[in-house]
């Protein structure tokens, strides 16, 4: 007996974290005792075929066979080790569930904000932090570099009397018209109709000549995911049957507080189907086009409200973020992105409530514009309330002279060999410049670090995103409207009915190892800095528009840098700073402590002070020049 253990011990090898036991088990050491000095970055590749057009049809009929699909599907699984890391791999810390966070330090510089009063009174706060608005030197001009009206500058234009909500409404109304008639059709919006938002601006027009702007959100022009609730217009998630079984009888809470805030709402922004891809591409309704390239993505799942603010045709738009779908769109079109804390905004009446790694976040053209809208739709639910304790919600104080002295404070951690794994240098070049530049400016420490398990948080991301999305839509897939989803849709809830209860277990356990090795990250770095994507806006095959594609490289590409905000539920920021050879725009992501929006939208206002190269988009809608 005593020959076997010893044989038993010396089959155990230490390898990167864990242990491999045996031939088919592996043993992880347990958390706490993980050498991180001998942890080596793994560029692991997706291992999945690129499929368009009749193939995707054919494949598709193969993967929904009760036993061949099933051995494609494990055969996929286990060429990305997905099964050796969920059921073959003894996991020796408890599920995580939910994000739980630890208390956190309070930040510096900030200015703090009443969470359970009007949004209207929050904005007012926003405003206050802002740095000094002055409309001679914020109004372009043929010979200043190109750059978007931002939200104070409509509020000018209104107050001065120099436009009105009603004339620009026609404007937007007609790029919008113009963008759907396009050949082929590339809708920004999938529910729009033009006498509601007449109606909208016509009631925003009395109250600025009536002298009673409800706040500077009052006319602005706002569009939102077709996965939020907007009334009374249906959310379809893009598909084309959902208002079938789920009706809209008001608007989502977050659409809710913009509403009292005075702005239009104009429409059900187009998205990726049911939010299940990266790029963007929608054979039921058009694929919305980047308005940097029209033959290019926009990234998805929030596809259609990251290219109508690139477009300049709205201030602002609602996304719903679950794996880097509000920050990857806004990084391939040029825009900004915000991801909040996991509970920071209530999700009721949006398609996501109920999940563990999905929130609603804001996308515009610039931080100070995401600052006012997250401002109106911050506020956490009474359930997350109690369960997550939040911190008090808090902004940047922008407009004090601390500003310089706070940045110089803080410390960037970067994961160099992860930083650079892109699939063009392009990217990493222009965010390691905007990082250079940003650290002699202010002073401030680039802290290198190591997170370990990179392979491991992203297996235990998709069986987590994936599992609740198809515990959400059984009753009605098992119902027939499965048949009526696009065919990457459908292989993707193919690959999610294949996960246990036991793989939804293990992927939970590993929610909690990869929470710890970022807890301590956060011990000594403020931030972690990395691209915003690894590769920019991909090309749309002509194959694609009508029956849709399956590139699970492209969306490893894509997603390579956001999963850790969404599993573990921290705040990230994407922000444009520079283009790659080829024009195409290039983010760079600041992801957070839990409830530090503060800290990260300080430092996405100061990287976007430093950036000198912006171009207009190809496809651009200048609408207040319109005027």
């Amino acid at each position: 007996m005593l020959m076997g253990l010893q044989s038993w011990m010396s089959s155990l090898v230490e390898v990167n974290g864990g242990v491999v036991m045996g031939k088919n088990k592996r043993v992880m050491l347990p958390v706490t005792e993980v050498d991180l000095t001998k942890v080596k970055y793994d560029p692991a590749q997706i291992e999945a075929p690129h499929i368009t057009g009749s193939w995707l049809k054919f494949f598709v009929k193969f993967v929904e066979m009760p036993l061949f699909g099933s051995l494609i599907i494990g055969h996929l699984k286990n060429q990305n080790k997905m099964n050796q890391m969920l059921r073959d791999t003894v996991i020796p810390e408890p599920p995580m569930f939910r994000p739980e966070f630890p208390p956190q330090e309070p930040e510096s510089g900030v200015v703090f904000l009443k969470e359970d009063g009007k949004s209207e009174e929050r904005v007012e706060s926003a405003v206050r932090c802002l740095p000094h608005y002055d409309p001679a030197s914020n109004h372009s001009s043929d010979s200043t570099p190109f750059r978007y009206w931002k939200i104070r500058d409509f509020a000018y234009f209104y107050r001065q009397k120099l436009t009105t909500p009603s004339r620009v409404a026609e404007h937007v109304i007609c790029a919008i018209e113009e963008f759907s008639n396009k050949k082929p059709p590339t809708p920004l919006l999938i529910s729009f109709n033009a006498e509601d938002v007449r109606k909208q601006a016509a009631a925003s027009t009395q109250r600025f000549e009536e002298g009673k702007p409800l706040s500077i959100l009052d006319g602005i022009f706002v569009a939102i995911k077709d996965d939020i609730d907007c009334y009374p217009h249906p959310s379809n998630g893009a598909t084309t049957w959902l208002h079938e079984v789920r009706k809209v009888k008001k608007d989502a809470v977050s659409v809710s507080k913009l509403r009292s805030c005075g702005a239009i709402l104009v429409g059900k922004a187009n998205m990726h189907e049911m939010g299940m891809g990266t790029t963007g591409v929608n054979p039921n309704y058009g694929t919305a086009r980047n308005p940097h390239d029209l033959e290019r993505y926009t990234g998805g799942s929030s596809s259609g409200p990251a290219a109508i603010v690139a477009s300049g045709i709205c201030s602002a738009a609602l996304g719903t973020d679950g794996g880097g779908s509000v920050r990857i769109p806004s990084s391939l079109c040029g825009v900004v992105g915000l991801k909040t804390t996991y509970g920071r905004t209530d999700i009721k009446g949006a398609l996501c409530d109920g999940g563990t790694v999905e929130i609603i976040g804001p996308i515009a053209s610039s931080v100070e514009d995401i600052i006012l809208i997250y401002a109106a739709i911050l506020g956490s639910s009474a359930a997350d309330k109690i369960s997550l304790h939040p911190s008090v919600p808090c902004l940047p104080d922008l407009s004090s002279h601390e500003n310089s002295s706070v940045l110089g404070s803080l410390r960037l951690g970067k994961y160099t060999e992860w930083f650079h794994d892109v699939f063009s240098p392009d990217i990493s070049n222009k965010c390691e410049d905007a990082l250079s530049m940003f650290s002699e400016t202010h002073g401030c420490k680039v802290v290198e670090i190591v997170i370990p398990e990179l392979d491991e948080m992203r297996t235990a991301h998709v069986v987590s995103i994936g599992s609740e999305a198809a515990a959400s839509l059984t009753p009605d897939l098992q119902d027939g409207k499965g048949t009526r989803l696009t065919l990457d849709s459908r292989i993707n809830f193919a690959l999610f009915n294949s996960f246990t209860a036991a793989d939804y277990v293990a992927a939970q356990r590993l929610r909690r190892r990869i929470m710890y090795y970022h807890t301590e990250i956060f011990k000594n770095v403020d931030v972690i800095v990395t691209p915003t994507t690894g590769m920019t806006a991909p090309k749309i095959p002509k194959s694609a528009l009508e029956l849709g594609e399956s590139n699970i490289k492209v969306t490893g590409n894509l997603m390579r840098f956001i999963i850790a905000a969404n599993l573990l539920g921290f705040p990230a920021i994407s922000i444009p700073v520079g283009y790659d050879k080829q024009g195409l725009p290039i983010g760079l992501q600041i992801i957070g402590r839990p409830w530090a929006e503060a800290t990260i939208l300080h430092l996405a206002a100061a990287f976007e002070g430093l950036r000198v190269e912006t171009k207009q988009p190809a496809s651009y809608f200048d609408i207040l020049k319109r005027n």
